[in-house]
């Protein structure tokens, strides 16, 4: 059992602030990795964090976890909070998240990007043109935050 089933096991389903991270991968093409849920949307890989590590090696553990890829080389996009950050999900459990979000390049070498968890569905490329629309607000805008990251660290 993680620490969120065990702190949900004492308060049920009201509000819980968590902390957690989330990773866009991307190819040599630009296209970004975006995991199928069981629950028919997509997302980025990534989770929430176990008491005493920190948000990037959760941001390594979730990657390892649901895509069967370590990252050592992660670079750091933003911080995520805030009222819009608060949800209920769908068995009613309320949350609000922190988030930092990090990006990583699968490059030459690395490893097959496989489901490497039950979470997920299928793990794919899309063009950050052409996301799907069955995609949560919350990860379009870390992909937004991103991709304004490239075009700040862009070499003139």
């Amino acid at each position: 059992m993680n620490y969120v089933e065990t702190i949900r096991k004492k308060i049920g389903h009201d509000l819980l602030l968590l902390a957690g991270a989330n990773v866009v991968i991307t190819r040599d093409d630009g296209c970004i990795l975006l995991q199928l849920r069981r629950d028919g949307s997509y997302g980025l890989p990534g989770g929430l964090l176990e008491p005493g590590e920190s948000l990037l090696q959760c941001a390594i553990r979730e990657t390892y976890e649901e895509c069967g890829v370590i990252f050592s080389d992660m670079q750091f996009v933003a911080v995520f909070s805030g009222d819009e950050y608060t949800f209920t999900l769908a068995n009613e459990d309320q949350i609000n998240v922190i988030t930092a979000v990090y990006s990583a390049e699968l490059k030459d070498g690395r490893g097959e990007i496989v489901i490497n968890d039950d979470e997920s569905e299928e793990l794919s490329f899309f063009s950050p043109l052409a996301l799907p629309h069955n995609m949560d607000e919350e990860y379009r805008v870390y992909i937004g935050a991103y991709l304004t990251s490239i075009i700040k660290h862009r070499p003139v």
